[in-house]
């Protein structure tokens, strides 16, 4: 009669040696996990592309042209009469049925807030 308990203390050697394994691979990891150095430029901060930003996020609920969802839902963004704070507080925490999109760096937020505000 075989004995049942060996497979399961393989399995159980094997499960440990793949742990013991990921955890030494995931140390060589470790400065590529942390991300980039601090002050280093990333992506968000490299180039930001308001109008890309606008497109990409706006236009689900405000339109292709940005000036106004169907039905009204959602106003237009061209000829805004809203100061540059107010907008940028818009984009930043939500109002209304409008959620926050997610932008927090200052920077970004301005370019944003000065490309709606350019739309006429």
């Amino acid at each position: 009669m075989k004995n049942p308990v060996v497979p399961f203390i393989l399995i159980f050697a094997l499960g440990i040696g793949l742990i013991f394994y990921l955890s030494l691979y995931g140390l060589d990891m470790k400065k590529e996990i942390a991300g980039p150095e601090e002050g280093a430029p990333t992506e968000s901060t490299a180039e930001f592309d308001a109008e890309a930003v606008a497109q990409g996020k706006c236009i689900g609920c405000h339109g292709g042209d940005l000036t106004g969802g169907m039905g009204g839902a959602a106003p237009s963004l061209v000829g805004l009469s809203m100061s540059k704070d107010e907008i940028k507080d818009v984009i930043k925490n939500g109002k209304g049925a409008m959620p926050p999109q997610g932008i927090s760096d200052d920077a970004e937020l301005d370019a944003l807030a000065d490309y709606l505000l350019s739309l006429q």
